[in-house]
């Protein structure tokens, strides 16, 4: 009897510490999301100058002709994708690689943003996306077609098949091997 005792309080207290780093690292997430209306606003601490000079950089905005204008700009492309990252680490369903196709497409806007020779921020971007895209969308019709089939051939519901098909690794740097 003592033994069993022994495994519950064990695997118990395993158990809470994987909670306990649950919560933290919910409450961290929750907590950027809260105050990402700051982060929004950080380009109006900017100087509306060509020339932007701190005690780690200087910028100078050749295309734009103004600081405050390129950081609105990158701020812009920056936010979204902030929480396109966060959403595609926390999503369980069966098509979050399909955010993959949005968060390239703003790494891309975000590189051209910083390239100062380019006239258009948003051009031929698309051209780029589609070896990604070639990658992704059959990828998750694959997975798509593997549940229908399961669909097909066993009583269970969608969700536990969602469930049956997601990988839930343990730490970040799990997650972050799980799709490279």
């Amino acid at each position: 009897m003592t033994k069993q005792k022994q495994q519950l309080t064990g695997t118990k207290s395993k158990f809470q510490l994987t909670d306990k780093k649950r919560f933290i690292l919910g409450s961290i997430v929750a907590l950027i999301i809260a105050i990402s209306p700051y982060f929004f606003y950080a380009y109006e601490s900017v100087p509306d100058q060509k020339i932007w000079s701190t005690y780690f950089f200087t910028y100078n905005s050749r295309f734009y002709e103004s600081a405050y204008t390129a950081m609105w700009t990158l701020n812009g492309k920056i936010i979204p994708l902030f929480f396109l990252i966060i959403w595609f680490f926390t999503c369980r369903h069966w098509w979050h690689h399909a955010l993959l196709i949005p968060i390239t497409m703003y790494i891309f806007q975000i590189i051209n943003i910083l390239n100062d020779d380019l006239k258009y921020v948003d051009s031929f971007q698309f051209l780029y996306l589609i070896p990604v895209m070639a990658i992704i969308i059959p990828s998750i019709y694959l997975v798509r077609a593997r549940l229908f089939n399961r669909i097909n051939d066993v009583d269970k519901s969608i969700q536990e098949l969602e469930d049956e098909l997601t990988f839930r690794p343990k730490t970040i740097w799990g997650k972050i091997n799980q799709y490279f």
